[in-house]
């Protein structure tokens, strides 16, 4: 099931989602290094955590793919979302310094494919951070929240892709210890959840946090893309036909 672009906008405005937010934007602290003048894409539906990460970079990108659909943001500025389909990026050759993909990995038809596409647009040295439902986490097996659906992975799992298309995993984070629970009374311990388990049971957390950085010693074999999906934009104009009058 892909995720919808409503329901991850409308699940981010409710309590839970918004401590969802926060827990994982802490746990990305420790994954990402300050980058000088960097520019940053996110891949997915990546809004809440740009806000908060990518206020140093010199460019930042919102990239949300087409079967997700795509709203407007920033919200009081020059729009910066672009509607992509993740396996063909519209963007040059190492153009990007920084990738964070959010709610994409999990939906997308093709990881590999993808994170090849990644690797085009990253610079050499170039940073990928992938934040993806933990499949032993409680928040995978729930689908009252978008961390329920899609495809979850394990850290091997991850780490496997990583390898496979040329990037070399590095730092490892986990989020979302606490239940995702809607009480009041379950959230106002969600700290000492956070706490406790990334002492006594990281295996366990809701989303697995890796960060990766893109590879150049090694070559990628060369296989024909598989055929695939082609969407149409849902408002684009028909057109009416029209007929020419004869003299």
């Amino acid at each position: 099931m892909n995720a919808d672009i409503v329901d991850l906008r409308a699940f981010y405005h409710t309590r839970l989602g918004r401590l969802a937010a926060h827990s994982i934007a802490m746990a990305l602290v420790p994954v990402w290094p300050k980058l000088p003048d960097e520019r940053l894409v996110g891949l997915g539906y990546c809004l809440p955590y740009l806000d908060r990460l990518g206020t140093d970079a010199e460019r930042v990108m919102a990239f949300m793919p087409a079967s997700q659909g795509a709203i407007n943001w920033p919200a009081h500025a020059a729009s910066a979302t672009a509607l992509v389909m993740d396996e063909e990026l519209p963007l040059p050759d190492a153009s990007i310094d920084r990738v964070l993909m959010v709610h994409a990995l999990e939906f997308t038809e093709s990881p590999r494919e993808t994170l090849s596409e990644l690797w085009r647009i990253l610079a050499p040295g170039g940073r990928l951070v992938i934040v993806a439902p933990n499949r032993r986490g409680v928040w995978a097996r729930l689908e009252h929240t978008p961390f329920g659906n899609g495809r979850p992975y394990s850290k091997s799992q991850i780490t496997e892709l990583l390898r496979e298309t040329n990037f070399t995993p590095g730092a490892f984070a986990e989020a979302l210890f606490f239940p995702p629970s809607r009480s009041r009374t379950v959230l106002k311990f969600r700290a000492g959840f956070e706490r406790s388990g990334r002492t006594f049971w990281p295996a366990f957390s809701g989303v697995n946090i890796v960060e990766a950085q893109k590879r150049l010693y090694q070559g990628l074999p060369v296989a024909a893309r598989s055929a695939r999906k082609v969407l149409v934009p849902a408002l684009a104009p028909q057109g009416v036909p029209t007929t020419r009058n004869r003299s």
